[in-house]
């Protein structure tokens, strides 16, 4: 039922991509003849009609939204950009995989640090230690991640000469992949994943200790420690193990709320990704085909984790399981 769930959202979405992609003034050929215009060529209204018959814009909306979303799901291809005129698997071929390891990296380095320290948190009676905790929580969910990284910039800039933006040294840009070049990405990598995760780390923190203090005061608790469970056991065995159940199930939110704010950190990090490359068709170049293959790429990938996630809660909740199973 998942599966199928999940293959009915991918659809829907793609159509709501691509009927926004025609609801965009002025239609692919247009746009590219204007900004061809800018560059000094005369076009002419034949030639306007020419490169709408090339790219199929002349035919009926439902079969050019057939014709791409059998492209997309069966050979995984998105076409052109309409403004770049190059296949968007090639512009798309390392940098959203780039996008979604940091993004992914964020979450896992949020959540790792977020569980067992919000689950500690609210065990702990030790009021200096929660307080420091909550400035903190407090601090990465009202500080905005551009704001931590221009900070970031700043300090490094002053006192090491180094702004640290960019995801790769001058002489790794354009250098095909190694190990070489995948080392020197991994020494600039940690700053957007450490900015990503800095507001994501504060808000699965604070609803982890919200989540185990309810658990916690339940009679169920009470019961267990009358029966002699206490410390570690006590609390990953009965209040950690029925908290984590809408953790496990907000991994695909935290993964969209990650990803919208990349775009925003890229562009001050000057970082070459599928985030820099959204606002650019987005604000810039009007390249609506460009823009809807990464809300796509996107959407799949938010579809994808909260599959997995409903099969771990599954696992891991047996009250789910007796629910599904009947």
């Amino acid at each position: 039922m998942r599966a199928v769930m999940a293959v009915v959202t991918l659809v829907t979405v793609s159509l709501i991509v691509f009927t926004l992609m025609e609801f965009v003034p002025a239609d692919c050929a247009e746009r590219y003849v204007a900004f061809k215009n800018t560059t000094g060529e005369n076009i002419s209204v034949e030639d306007i009609q020419a490169e709408r018959v090339r790219l199929g814009l002349d035919r009926p909306f439902v079969e050019r939204f057939g014709k791409w979303i059998g492209n997309v799901f069966f050979k995984g291809d998105f076409g052109q950009s309409c403004i770049l005129r190059v296949g968007i698997n090639d512009l798309l071929k390392d940098k959203f995989w780039i996008s979604l390891a940091l993004s992914l990296t964020a979450l896992l380095v949020a959540y790792l640090i977020a569980v067992p320290v919000g689950i500690m948190a609210a065990a702990s009676k030790n009021a200096i230690a929660n307080n420091s905790l909550r400035l903190v929580s407090y601090l990465g969910l009202a500080l905005p991640n551009f704001l931590l990284a221009l900070i970031i910039m700043l300090i490094s800039t002053v006192f090491f000469g180094d702004s640290l933006t960019g995801l790769f040294s001058k002489e790794f840009r354009d250098a095909p992949w190694d190990t070489a070049k995948f080392l020197d990405f991994l020494s600039r990598a940690w700053l957007p994943i450490f900015i990503l995760g800095w507001s994501a780390t504060a808000f699965a923190l604070q609803t982890v200790r919200a989540l185990m203090l309810d658990e916690i005061g339940k009679l169920y608790v009470t019961a267990a420690s009358a029966r002699g469970i206490s410390g570690r056991q006590l609390l990953w065995r009965y209040p950690a193990r029925h908290a984590m159940g809408p953790v496990i199930n907000s991994l695909g939110f935290d993964l969209n709320r990650i990803f919208n704010e990349l775009p925003v950190v890229a562009l001050v990090l000057t970082l070459t990704e599928a985030g820099a490359l959204l606002i650019e068709a987005l604000a810039r170049s009007n390249d609506q085909q460009l823009a809807g293959a990464i809300i796509f790429l996107l959407t799949a990938s938010i579809v994808f984790i909260n599959f997995v996630t409903d099969l771990a809660l599954a696992l891991w909740d047996p009250r789910v399981r007796r629910g599904l199973m009947g």
